[in-house]
């Protein structure tokens, strides 16, 4: 769901008590969608994200910033540039439009105070972050509109101007009998598309939930509702528009649905909600991982198609070297050829084009038909068999050899793919790469010495013990071969691709607790993560081996045990806290 008009106008409220009179500490614009402000005041600090991606548009605090470019993009130089260590004087929603208005204070290069302003346009499929001046001139925008059309001029230098409003009443600036009488003229129209033409700044969900308090039956026509009962909800929307509270939408399996600023109804037991901690927090909480698996999507695009090509092309060398293979069963019968011609060479003549000769290798001790060259002797067309036989000997060995190398290849690929499924940041992704690259798939020099390595997750159980996880196979080798002792405990999924997993021990014994939750934590980070009873191997670190040539994060182990566990987000989210 995207904002609409109330949800914007309680958010508002609830932001302007935490914002105004706080300072622009520093400025990020981590993409071309997203800008976030670290502000501060006298014993307060947050950061406040502006995104205008599509579907996901908002203002909200977070705990989860986005991760920043290495090089700031100009956007993010301007608005350092202006409002870099501002106050900010004003929040605020232009009637019920899906606009959000930050106002600040702040000092030019001469010391004079300047009033830019940044606007939030939470427009479905066209939003936008505008930049002002102290006059309302555009400074810059992330999506600029195109001069040649007659549409509002959306560029640097123009006088910024509100989106095109609709016909529609301001419930908050009317009275409840004006609403009551814009929708009563729709008399022939559904009462959910009734209200949501008549009354502005709401979405259909909030439209179908006031129809449904007038009526269960949602197809119900203006005429068919009484007065009395439509006044009564419209002054339950007006009431929730300024003092409503944030619930959040749930679907039967857990999957959060939509939100709203009001308790929704019109799905009885098919959706459950729950109230929020406040406006922001059910934003952050309901986008933040929806924006980073797409930003992380967005970012591996390369890398995936990459893999796709090379998984696929490995699996058509298998196949094509099986097809080979196939036809070296038949090796045998080029080596009798050429017995039997040698055992008949006296019966045969250069020139014959066949030799039909008892077959002593057939217990039956029938006759068969060997076909010969015209050109060559009795005796090389015995050694063109025999020579016909030890090449495809050789191949035998050799196309075994190559599909079994292509088999660990394609082993390999799986769990890089694995891995870039679990990808959370950019540090990830480039860890990635990096180890693509070393190992000749991708070309060019590795990135390490230029970027910060993406690091281990670490946890805690419940009893105390650390616990490190492994986002790749290169933090998997590096877990597993340098950084862990020979007394600690190394778990992995069994027979499926995942993480390596340390469990530090530090010298004590681990308790049972602990290499269960380390096991859970293992299935967790492992291509088994929506299974039940997924089968962790487990064992002291002095017993796990790498084999010489062995490809990263590829070991041996050995003095296993095997733990069943389910994998939980709840408990890894307890033991990352």
């Amino acid at each position: 769901m995207a904002i609409d008009g109330g949800y914007l106008h309680n958010l508002v409220r609830e932001l302007s008590d935490k914002v105004v009179g706080t300072r622009v500490d520093k400025v990020f614009v981590p993409s071309s969608e997203e800008t976030v402000l670290l502000l501060r005041s006298v014993g307060f600090s947050g950061r406040l994200i502006i995104s205008a991606r599509n579907g996901a548009a908002r203002v909200n605090f977070t705990e989860n910033a986005p991760e920043n470019p290495k090089s700031a993009p100009m956007f993010c130089m301007l608005l350092r540039k202006y409002i870099g260590g501002s106050k900010i004087t004003e929040i605020s929603q232009p009637n019920l439009e899906r606009v959000f208005k930050i106002g600040f204070e702040a000092r030019n290069e001469l010391g004079d105070l300047i009033y830019p302003s940044i606007y939030v346009e939470m427009i479905t499929g066209n939003s936008n972050i505008i930049f002002t001046d102290t006059f309302g001139r555009i400074i810059d925008c992330i999506r600029k509109s195109d001069i040649e059309k007659n549409t509002r001029m959306l560029q640097p230098g123009a006088k910024y101007t509100l989106p095109a409003g609709q016909d529609k009443l301001n419930i908050l600036e009317s009275t409840v009998a004006d609403a009551v009488n814009a929708i009563s003229k729709l008399s022939d129209r559904r009462l959910c598309d009734a209200i949501l033409t008549a009354i502005d700044g709401i979405s259909p969900l909030i439209s179908r939930e006031i129809a449904f308090m007038c009526s269960p039956n949602m197809d119900a026509v203006v005429s068919e509702i009484g007065e009395k009962q439509l006044k009564w909800a419209l002054e339950r929307l007006k009431q929730y528009l300024t003092s409503g509270e944030p619930y959040i939408l749930y679907k039967q399996d857990g999957t959060p649905f939509d939100f709203s600023y009001m308790p929704i109804r019109q799905y009885g037991n098919n959706m459950s909600q729950q109230k929020a901690e406040s406006f922001s927090a059910l934003l952050d909480g309901f986008y933040t991982k929806r924006d980073n698996s797409e930003r992380m999507r967005h970012q591996s695009q390369d890398i995936l198609k990459l893999l796709t090509t090379l998984s696929n092309r490995t699996a058509r060398k298998i196949n094509a070297r099986k097809a080979d293979l196939k036809k070296c069963e038949n090796k045998d019968k080029f080596r009798i050829y050429g017995e039997l011609i040698k055992a008949n060479m006296y019966a045969i003549s250069r020139g014959d084009s066949h030799a039909e000769v008892i077959n002593y290798y057939d217990e039956s001790g029938g006759t068969v038909k060997i076909p010969l060259n015209v050109a060559l002797s009795p005796a090389d067309n015995a050694q063109k068999y025999f020579k016909d036989y030890k090449k495809l000997c050789v191949a035998e060995k050799t196309l075994a050899d190559l599909i079994e190398d292509s088999e660990r290849e394609l082993v390999y690929l799986d769990s890089v793919f694995e891995a870039l499924s679990r990808a959370e940041t950019s540090a990830d992704l480039l860890s990635i790469r990096d180890e693509l690259s070393a190992e000749g798939y991708i070309k060019g020099a590795s990135s390490k010495k230029k970027n910060s390595p993406s690091k281990p997750l670490q946890f805690t159980t419940t009893d105390g013990f650390s616990v490190l996880v492994g986002k790749n196979n290169l933090q998997n080798d590096e877990l597993t071969l340098r950084l862990a002792s020979k007394d600690d405990i190394w778990l992995h999924t069994k027979n499926v691709h995942g993480s390596h997993v340390i469990l530090r021990c530090g010298g004590k014994e681990p308790t049972d607790t602990a290499v269960t939750e380390a096991a859970i934590l293992a299935a967790y980070h492992s291509k088994a993560r929506n299974s039940s009873s997924v089968a962790v191997d487990y064992t002291p670190v002095k017993f796990v081996k790498k084999p010489a040539g062995a490809r990263p994060g590829m070991v041996i182990y050995t003095k296993n045990k095997t733990a069943y566990v389910t994998p939980n987000e709840e408990i890894v989210a307890r033991l990352k806290g």
